[in-house]
Formats: C-alpha cells, sequence, structure tokens
C-alpha cells in the first residue's frame, strides 16, 4: 500500500470516529440512553454503507471501508453494552442487542451489496 493511500485510509478513520460520536450523541438525544440505539443505528447504517461500497465501488474500499467505516462502526462498542444490559437485569435488551444486531447487520450488509451491485452495472 502506498504511503499517501494509508494516511488517506487513518484521516478518513478519524473522521469516521468522529461522526460515530456524533451520531451517538443525537440518537441518544432523540430517543434517550435507555437501550443504547445510537450503537445499533451506526452498526447497521456502516454494515449497509460497507456493502454499497463493496458492491459497487469497489476501488473506494480501503479508504472508505477499512478508513472511514472502520472507524464509524464499533463492535467492541456493541458487546460492552450487551454486558451492561445483562449486567442491569435487561436479559431481553442484552439478547436482543447480541443477536439482533448480527441479524439486522447481516441483512444491512446485504442490501448494501445487492444495492451497489446494481449500481455498478
Amino acid at each position: 500500500m502506498s504511503p499517501i493511500l494509508f494516511v488517506c485510509a487513518a484521516l478518513a478513520g478519524g473522521i469516521g470516529a468522529g461522526l460515530r460520536y456524533l451520531v451517538d450523541l443525537l440518537v441518544a438525544r432523540l430517543v434517550g440512553t435507555r437501550y443504547p440505539w445510537g450503537v445499533l443505528v451506526i452498526n447497521l447504517t456502516g454494515s449497509f454503507a460497507l456493502g454499497l461500497v463493496t458492491g459497487g465501488f469497489p476501488a473506494a474500499v480501503l479508504i472508505v471501508g477499512a478508513g472511514l467505516l472502520g472507524g464509524y462502526t464499533t463492535f467492541s462498542t456493541a458487546m460492552l453494552d450487551t454486558v451492561a444490559l445483562r449486567r442491569d437485569g435487561a436479559s431481553r435488551a442484552a439478547a436482543f442487542n447480541a443477536v439482533g444486531m448480527l441479524l439486522l447487520g447481516l441483512l444491512a450488509a446485504g442490501a448494501g451489496l445487492a444495492l451497489g451491485a446494481a449500481l455498478a452495472r
């Protein structure tokens, strides 16, 4: 990988992390913090976007996929939220967070991939 691509991917990752913070903050203000809706929105939109880029714009996968969306999405926070929900006695919410995010993420990524492939035709 060229140094310029590496720097661009790193900068895009920083932008993605900043976007993640802003989206999480916005969602929390709109619907509250009783459930980690912000992380769900972030991971689903990120899964869709990565599918879209991969399916339709493969040349952008390094910077947009690994960089921007790698900084934007957050598996570790989703898993920490799941453990915290379970610890706080919200077993159903914890189960939805773990299993629901996985299944919905797969659907979002598949939809993005299909749309990207259709756009690339």
